[in-house]
């Protein structure tokens, strides 16, 4: 694999993250911006959501074409999905989703698949970041980790998934292949 070309651009808040030690990544978690650009995505990870300043994003973005930016560092917990934040590094991946209708029932079916120059940066990323973190190891769907379920938007007696991301469309065959990552599942219920 190629060595890839990462764009810092941290998030203003990004002192306000906790730190932590690279020993403390143990996971990383694929997620789909479910939003139209990456500058779309950029303006919704400005957001202060949090008492501390801060909001919610994921440590990396991988646009369409493969352009790999960081907007928080690994040693940062970012705030991209619960529960596992100060263990996990989240990778965000352009990408429609169920955009504009996320919580519409009748609008859960994701349509845009992923780029190959897109796969080929992510497997290059994950390469990388198993060096910088020796005791990163497993990968997960944000789909995997988050399985809330919530009111549909159109019809409050249905209810449909919190997240769905990275989606049916996402190829875990393709990005497992060699990357020594096992992927943690969520439970069948």
């Amino acid at each position: 694999m190629s060595t890839l070309s990462i764009h810092d651009q941290p998030l203003p808040y990004v002192d306000c993250l906790p730190e932590r030690p690279v020993e403390a990544v143990e996971l990383v978690v694929i997620h789909c911006t479910e939003l139209p650009d990456l500058a779309t995505a950029r303006e919704y990870g400005e957001r202060v959501l949090h008492a501390n300043g801060a909001g919610n994003c994921g440590h990396y973005y991988i646009d369409r074409d493969g352009s790999v930016y960081r907007y928080v560092p690994g040693t940062r917990v970012a705030n991209h999905v619960r529960g596992h934040n100060p263990n996990s590094i989240g990778i965000e991946l352009v990408n429609l989703g169920r955009y504009p209708h996320w919580w519409d029932s009748r609008h859960q079916t994701m349509t845009e698949p992923y780029t190959a120059t897109q796969i080929d940066a992510l497997r290059t990323l994950l390469a990388q970041l198993r060096i910088e973190f020796p005791n990163l190891r497993d990968i997960a769907g944000h789909e995997d980790l988050d399985t809330a379920r919530l009111p549909a938007s159109d019809d409050p007696t249905l209810e449909v998934p919190r997240k769905l991301d990275p989606g049916p469309l996402f190829p875990w065959p393709a990005v497992l292949e060699g990357s020594g990552l096992h992927r943690i599942r969520a439970p069948l219920s």
